[in-house]
């Protein structure tokens, strides 16, 4: 088990629940691994060390909706609640990059909640955190302007290094909540507007200034 598992182990499973302890897993994850499946039955709970799993929903109409990610010292909401309510997942998770998580038996968690504080503060405060980001989420996608969230995801991600930006319409488009038409659509009105060029699979940011004007509105 690497360090920054053990150190993780040893915070929230102190002296005197080592025989818990060692029912944890450690896992290595290759990139775009199922991690779960909408339907599933879920029987662990997943606390990532290193890397990122992206949790999605697909709708019916095919659209897709990326809801969160889990990155390093997160644990997933949907994980922590279907644990608790003993319900099946509604979406499914996919590393984006090679991923190293603990893994907490369903039992092991159960008993941890109540003998340890710190992992007991640290699944509910997880929670409280992560549902407030969801409720955000869905905020944004039924209330905000497309045009302002996408000037927000390009700045994110041109922020992030990416330049140009690799991304297809379609994977915007699940970042944003929304249908790869009208995504399509806006980019090509910031093109038209010089903010951004238009590649193949990527995103040029041409005119940062003008997209974070957009992306700071709140009408």
């Amino acid at each position: 088990m690497n360090a920054a598992a053990r150190a993780i182990l040893e915070r929230l499973f102190p002296a005197g629940l080592e025989d818990l302890r060692r029912r944890v897993e450690e896992v290595r994850l290759p990139a775009r691994k199922k991690v779960f499946r909408r339907g599933d039955p879920c029987r662990n709970y997943l606390l990532v060390v290193e890397g990122s799993v992206r949790v999605q929903m697909l709708a019916t109409n095919g659209r897709e909706i990326t809801l969160y990610r889990v990155r390093d010292g997160q644990s997933c909401v949907i994980t922590t609640s279907c644990l608790i309510s003993v319900e099946a997942y509604p979406a499914e998770g996919v590393t984006e990059v090679e991923t190293t998580a603990l893994v907490v038996p369903h039992a092991v968690f159960d008993q941890a909640l109540g003998s340890s504080a710190e992992f007991r503060r640290f699944v509910f405060a997880s929670q409280g955190q992560r549902l407030g980001d969801l409720i955000q989420r869905v905020e944004d996608v039924v209330f905000g302007r497309i045009d302002v969230r996408l000037a927000r995801l390009l700045m994110t991600l041109s922020e992030q290094g990416a330049r140009p930006i690799a991304a297809t319409h379609q994977q915007l488009a699940s970042e944003l909540g929304s249908a790869r038409e009208v995504i399509s659509r806006q980019l090509k009105q910031f093109a038209r507007r010089e903010w951004v060029g238009l590649g193949r699979g990527a995103v040029e940011v041409k005119a940062p200034a003008a997209l974070d004007e957009l992306a700071q509105r709140r009408d």
